[in-house]
C-alpha cells in the first residue's frame, strides 16, 4: 500500500488534504497522472500545507462554476438514435462516449470520463445517467435511446414503442393467418 495526499475530493476515497493508503497501481496509473493526489512524503506534506489555502480556493472556484453549469444542465434530455431489432435490442451499445457526444450536441461540454455509466446501454428506452461536473457536483441527465427522433418523442411522452411495434406485428400476423385460412378454405371447397 502507498500513502498519498489527495489534492481534490475523490469519490469513495476521501476529501482534499487527507492522507490515504491506496494500492500502488491505482496511485501510479490514476491518481498521480491525473493530479488528483501526490505521494505523501515529508517534503510533499509540507508543500501541501503551504499551498492548502490556494488549492482550496481554486477548488471552491471550480465547484461554483460546476454548480452554475449543473443548474443549466438539470433536466437535460439527450436523444441517441440507434438501430435495433424487433425486441428493442440494440445492434451494438450506447457507451459513455456516445452520451458525452450527445450532451455536447445539447450545448454542454463534457468528456466521456465525466459520464458515470454503470454498464453500457443495450436496449431502446429512457435511462437516467449521472454526469460528474466536479468531484462534489453531479447532475442527472435523461438519455432517450430510440430508432428515430419521432420514436424518441413518443418514448418521452411515456409510450412503449417496442410494445407498440410488437402489437402491430401481431396484428399483421393475425391478418395474414386469417387471409391464409380463407384461401385454404376456398381451395378445400373446390
Amino acid at each position: 500500500m502507498l500513502d498519498v495526499i489527495l489534492l481534490e475530493r475523490v469519490e469513495h476515497l476521501g476529501q482534499m488534504g487527507e492522507v490515504v493508503k491506496v494500492r500502488p497501481g491505482y496511485a501510479r496509473n490514476f491518481l498521480l497522472p491525473q493530479k488528483k493526489a501526490m505521494r505523501a512524503t515529508k517534503d510533499n506534506i509540507t508543500y501541501f500545507e503551504t499551498q492548502r489555502v490556494q488549492l482550496e480556493g481554486q477548488n471552491l472556484e471550480r465547484k461554483k462554476d460546476a454548480e452554475k453549469v449543473a443548474e443549466k444542465m438539470a433536466g437535460l434530455s439527450v436523444i441517441i438514435v440507434r438501430q435495433a431489432g424487433e425486441s428493442g435490442q440494440l445492434y451494438g451499445s450506447v457507451s459513455a462516449r456516445d452520451v458525452a457526444d450527445g450532451i455536447t450536441e445539447g450545448g454542454f461540454t463534457v468528456t466521456r470520463g465525466q459520464v458515470v455509466l454503470e454498464k453500457p446501454i443495450k436496449t431502446l428506452g429512457l435511462y437516467t445517467q449521472r454526469v460528474t461536473l466536479h468531484p462534489e457536483v453531479a447532475v442527472t441527465v435523461t438519455i432517450n435511446v430510440a430508432q428515430s427522433v419521432e420514436e424518441a418523442e413518443m418514448q418521452a411522452k411515456g409510450v412503449d414503442t417496442v410494445k407498440l411495434a410488437q402489437e402491430e406485428l401481431q396484428r399483421e400476423l393475425a391478418a395474414q393467418a386469417e387471409a391464409f385460412a380463407e384461401n385454404t378454405k376456398g381451395n378445400d371447397e373446390e
